[in-house]
């Protein structure tokens, strides 16, 4: 009851986030909000708002101001390339449990698979940098595994962004390994209810918390029967500081922010050159629009007539070569330029193949990020099942990167290349077919009638001089592995 009323005491305390938390919190949200755009992005005010400038006109600017999400986009470019090609998971010794296959049809109890659960963590760990992973099996007390299948009781994950994740501690074992010995996250908020949820390797205390009253409705501990807290973190790259992951977009968001805003700029000149502002005393009766007519006293002063306030402003194609070159930073910080078609026309053959080449080993890095934290996964998971893990996980590590317009018009030169080679043309050949088939049991019979078809009979030398009529491709390639030549014996 004690430590229930010190809760009550100072429940906004309670969840608030450690120092590195607190530290993070607003660039994380930035980010978030730079990702999701839409009303998240126009609510958070990242529009620069005028001096004197009224609440109303602000609010008008912002509805008419659209936002080009790169973020987004350079986010659903890396996971495209990612999981193009589905994981090769080999599970070992707990392959044929009957919980595998619903976990793998539904991973966090809420219909996701556990292919697009992963695909999910790669994009916030793109956002935040990294992403908590948490695999907990419900203890309902059940004597048996019969029991618990009965009941539908199995290992689930759960994936928490670092916005929710408000403390956390490593402890150092002394064979050198980090463990996590403490870890608390917000697991669920109903309006002025607030759910945590408190990890340590002996128990598990879950706290409901009325905000608006500032008290404890209910909180309930339970043993950790597991020992230990499982919770896996997802890197997208590694930082100095444990725990805390390289973010995507966190360069990206603050020029998309910069375009953002010069989109409201360009909205601005346009209605300034449009409909210049007007000058004029307050007894002068002017109408508005196209032939508007303007009605002065007879008695006015020559120096107050009305007359139009120039607009003095950068010009929109000024505006418009600024929000271009950030785009174009914004590719070359991302690696992306070459996978965009604007862009690909005005790229040389070099330059696209090294950004293919940065992409390439950006991706590669992602998947190995994304193979360790599964492999964390399913230790865990075999653990709760009573299994030591002892499969595999294995994710693409190069991806088909390659402009196959350009390959292709450099194969058709090729071809017109007067080689005197039956083995140029036919793997000459090959290659279109490589480029413009994705069938595979189409390229494996193109293969076939590409190689029978060419192939012609000759004589073949072996070292010790004796000489052969080769009739098929097959032939030929044994007797070449045999040392045998096309050489004639008695040269």
């Amino acid at each position: 009851m004690d430590a229930i009323e010190q809760i009550i005491d100072d429940a906004g305390k309670f969840l608030a986030g450690n120092t590195t938390y607190t530290q993070y919190k607003d660039q994380w949200q930035f980010m978030f909000e730079s990702y999701i755009g839409g009303e998240e992005y126009k609510n958070a005010g990242h529009l620069t708002r005028y001096v004197n400038e009224s609440a109303g006109e602000y609010a008008a600017r912002i509805e008419s101001t659209p936002l080009q999400n790169h973020c987004n986009s350079v986010i659903s470019v890396y996971n495209s390339f990612l999981f193009r090609q589905i994981p090769t998971r080999n599970y070992g010794s707990i392959e044929n449990l009957p919980e595998l296959e619903d976990f793998l049809y539904d991973a966090d109890m809420d219909g996701r698979s556990f292919n697009a659960f992963m695909k999910d963590v790669s994009t916030y760990a793109s956002i935040f940098g990294h992403a908590w992973i948490v695999c907990a099996k419900p203890d309902i007390g059940a004597q048996t595994r019969g029991d618990e299948m009965e009941a539908g009781v199995r290992p689930y994950v759960s994936m928490l962004s670092p916005l929710v994740v408000l403390d956390w501690s490593w402890q150092r074992m002394p064979n050198g390994r980090y463990t996590l010995d403490y870890f608390k996250y917000i697991e669920d908020v109903n309006g002025e209810i607030t759910t945590c949820k408190e990890w340590t390797p002996d128990f598990i205390r879950t706290t409901v918390i009325d905000e608006g009253n500032n008290y404890v409705k209910e909180q309930m501990v339970e043993p950790n029967g597991l020992g230990k807290i499982p919770a896996v973190i997802a890197y997208n790259q590694r930082s100095i500081i444990r725990g805390i992951g390289v973010s995507d977009i966190a360069d990206i968001a603050s020029g998309q922010k910069s375009i953002y805003n010069s989109l409201s700029e360009i909205e601005q000149s346009i209605r300034l050159d449009s409909h210049p502002s007007l000058v004029k005393t307050p007894e002068t009766n002017a109408g508005v629009g196209a032939g508007a007519i303007i009605h002065m006293p007879e008695n006015m002063d020559p120096g107050l007539k009305p007359y139009v306030l120039d607009f003095q402003g950068a010009s929109v194609d000024k505006i418009l070569a600024a929000i271009n070159q950030t785009v174009e930073s914004i590719d070359k910080m991302a690696n992306t330029g070459a996978v965009r078609a604007t862009v690909s026309r005005t790229m040389s053959g070099v330059a696209m193949e090294t950004e293919f080449q940065l992409l390439n080993a950006r991706l590669s890095e992602k998947g190995d990020s994304l193979e360790l934290a599964e492999e964390q996964i399913w230790k865990l998971w075999a653990e709760y099942m009573g299994y030591r893990w002892d499969g595999d996980i294995e994710y693409p590590d190069s991806f088909n990167l390659r402009d196959a317009r350009n390959d292709l018009e450099l194969y058709m030169k090729a071809s017109e290349a007067n080689v005197g080679s039956v083995t140029f043309k036919r793997e000459l050949q090959r290659q279109i077919a490589d480029a413009v088939i994705d069938d595979e049991m189409a390229m494996n019979t193109i293969y076939q009638e590409i190689y029978s078809e060419q192939f012609e009979i000759h004589v073949m030398t072996s070292p010790e001089g004796e000489q052969r009529i080769v009739q098929s491709q097959e032939e030929h390639m044994a007797l070449m592995a045999q040392g045998w030549t096309h050489q004639d014996a008695s040269a």
